[in-house]
């Protein structure tokens, strides 16, 4: 207990790990799971049935674990499982998941959630997500890992952002992004790949040269979308194109964002 502020509140029954520090005018709810080495800056509100993992910080005025913003919840038991090494920053908000779309909020590993940011009901969070000041991410959104979602931008319900593609500042997303891809303007528009990402993760140049073939075809060749995907799925060797096919090809409830 000498890692819990005396100001703090931590109800019977909570789980909190004996390396977890619990600053002044906390409160952790009776379902609350704290891993190893997570913190709690001051006036954090954690609630629900929330696990936090391992040397996740959560910084001040943030409330982790409430109930869904969703008129369809009942009260049923649901959950928020947060990954380790997270960075939660000020007075972000991320709610528990609801019955009808699973029953778990899900956040990876290594996620940098900046200040003011929400992650809404039964959202898939991956790793190392890097999600900026005010973005709002609705419910049932999928994002994937290593995704990037520009400062003051909305998330649309039941969007899947693919890996590695980046989002820009102040831009409504309504369909579904393909991996690597760039959105950008108010509603957002396909507008090329994240380059700059690709080659941070050491991506070969044989694969960004698939990649931006691949992106020619998926915005200039004849037929459908998807059977423009179709054609690349039998006709590519990189990896990197066919986990955009792959992803194309998927079962989504939204349209995509195809390049302009």
């Amino acid at each position: 207990m000498s890692r819990v502020h005396p100001s703090a509140v931590v109800e019977a029954g909570a789980r909190v790990d004996p390396t977890a520090r619990i600053g002044p005018f906390c409160v952790v709810g009776p379902e609350v799971t704290l891993g190893p080495g997570v913190e709690l800056r001051s006036h954090v509100v954690v609630s629900g049935r929330t696990t936090i993992g391992a040397e996740t910080v959560v910084f001040p005025f943030s409330v982790i674990g409430e109930i869904p913003q969703d008129l369809k919840f009942k009260g049923e038991s649901t959950e928020l499982v947060i990954g380790e090494r997270n960075r939660i920053r000020e007075h972000v908000t991320m709610n528990t998941g609801t019955e009808g779309g699973g029953g778990v909020t899900r956040i990876g590993d290594d996620g940098l959630f900046m200040a003011g940011c929400h992650i809404a009901h039964d959202a898939q969070i991956g790793n190392r997500c890097i999600i900026v000041n005010q973005v709002a991410i609705a419910g049932h959104c999928v994002l994937e890992d290593d995704v990037i979602v520009g400062g003051l931008s909305g998330v649309h319900q039941f969007v899947r952002i693919g890996r590695g593609a980046i989002i820009g500042a102040v831009t409504m997303v309504t369909n579904d992004v393909i991996p690597y891809g760039l959105v950008q303007a108010p509603r957002g528009v396909l507008d090329g790949l994240n380059l700059v990402g690709l080659k941070r993760r050491g991506v070969s140049r044989a694969d960004i040269s698939a990649l931006r073939a691949a992106f020619r075809e998926l915005s200039d060749g004849e037929g459908t979308f998807h059977q423009r995907a179709e054609r690349l799925k039998a006709g590519t060797e990189s990896d990197y194109v066919r986990e955009i096919v792959d992803f194309v090809l998927a079962g989504t409830d939204r349209h995509f964002l195809t390049p302009g």
